[in-house]
C-alpha cells in the first residue's frame, strides 16, 4: 500500500473541547490536510520539540527517547495507518538489531515521539482520502508552529489541563444528515460545503472535520 509523506502544518485549540488541541498534518506534495484532535499534554510535548525548547528533566516522551537510544533502539518512520469509527490510529516503525518491529500507538504519542527521532510521518491513501480536507491553493494560510501568522501558543498550551485524547478526532455527528428530495439534498450540500469553505477560511480544522464528515454521509445517501 502507498505512503503519502505529511509534514506538520500547526497546532490550534479546540473549540468545543477544553484542553484539547488540533494537530494538522499537510500532504507534502498534495494540499490535503488532516486534522486530529490530541490533548493538551502531548501538544505540548510535540511543540516543546519543534520550537527546540528543553526541559530541566525529561518528560515521558524525552524519556522513551533516551531509553531507545541508550539500548541502541531506532526508530525508523511514523505511520498513521487506520482510522476506525472516528477513531485514528498508529504505528512505530522500530528498528533493533537490523530487525524490523511495529509498535501501536496513538497518533500523538506517536508524533512526539517522531519528532524527536526527526523521522518522517506518513498515512495511507486510504486515511487520507477519508479524513483529509482539501485546502485550496488560495485558502493556503496558518503556517507552521513558530511563525509568526501561527494561532498557535505554547504558553496556551501550558495553561491549559491536560487531558487523554480518547477520541483522537471530532466524533462524527450523532445525527445523519438526511434530505427528502434531490432538490434538498443539493441545497443542504451546498450549505455544507460553504460552511467548511468558511471554516477552512478561518482554519477551524475541528469543525470543518465535523463538516467533512455530514458532507460525506449526506453525499452517500
Amino acid at each position: 500500500m502507498k505512503k503519502i509523506r505529511l509534514e506538520i502544518i500547526g497546532l490550534s485549540s479546540s473549540h468545543s473541547q477544553i484542553g484539547h488541541y488540533a494537530l494538522v498534518l499537510g500532504e507534502s506534495n498534495g494540499n490535503r490536510r488532516l486534522p486530529i484532535i490530541i490533548g493538551g499534554g502531548e501538544a505540548q510535548a510535540i511543540a516543546l520539540e519543534l520550537e527546540n525548547i528543553k526541559t530541566n528533566r525529561p518528560m515521558t516522551h524525552d524519556l522513551i527517547y533516551n531509553l531507545a537510544r541508550h539500548f541502541d533502539i531506532n526508530l525508523v518512520e511514523v505511520i498513521i495507518n487506520d482510522l476506525h469509527e472516528g477513531i485514528f490510529y498508529a504505528r512505530l516503525i522500530m528498528e533493533l538489531d537490523g530487525e524490523i518491529h511495529e509498535i501501536d500507538s496513538r497518533p500523538s504519542d506517536a508524533v512526539a515521539i517522531g519528532v524527536r527521532f526527526k523521522v518522517p510521518i506518513y498515512t495511507y491513501e486510504s486515511v487520507l482520502s477519508e479524513a483529509g480536507i482539501v485546502i485550496e491553493d488560495d485558502e493556503e494560510g496558518g503556517g507552521t508552529l513558530g511563525s509568526e501568522d501561527s494561532d498557535f501558543s505554547l504558553a496556551e498550551i501550558e495553561k491549559s489541563d491536560p487531558m487523554e485524547d480518547e477520541d483522537p478526532v471530532p466524533p462524527s455527528p450523532k445525527k445523519k444528515a438526511t434530505a427528502s428530495s434531490p432538490a434538498s439534498k443539493k441545497r443542504e450540500l451546498d450549505r455544507l460545503q460553504k460552511e467548511l469553505d468558511k471554516a477552512l477560511e478561518g482554519e477551524d480544522y475541528e469543525k470543518a472535520a465535523k463538516l467533512r464528515d455530514e458532507i460525506n454521509q449526506l453525499g452517500g445517501e
